[in-house]
């Protein structure tokens, strides 16, 4: 069984705030197959694929990020 749409809309503002440190606008649910996010109407489908994109964009700059720590945390016991 799939997600409702509510859910998947709840993931894509959940991983934008993640990745933009602020909230998208104008998100709301025309029915269950359409969405409107950033004042752009889209199907629930790409919503999904997008949010899965921005999920990993945040999880790789997450990982970038760590690895840059470490790097630096090397250099200055090494």
């Amino acid at each position: 069984m799939s997600p409702d749409t509510d859910q998947i809309l709840q993931r894509y503002v959940t991983a934008y705030r993640q990745l933009y440190s602020r909230s998208p606008q104008d998100v709301r649910v025309l029915d269950k197959d359409w969405v409107i996010v950033n004042g752009a109407r889209m199907r629930v489908t790409e919503l999904e694929y997008l949010t899965m994109q921005m999920q990993r964009e945040y999880q790789q700059m997450h990982t970038d990020r760590k690895t840059l720590v470490h790097r630096l945390i090397k250099w200055l016991t090494g």
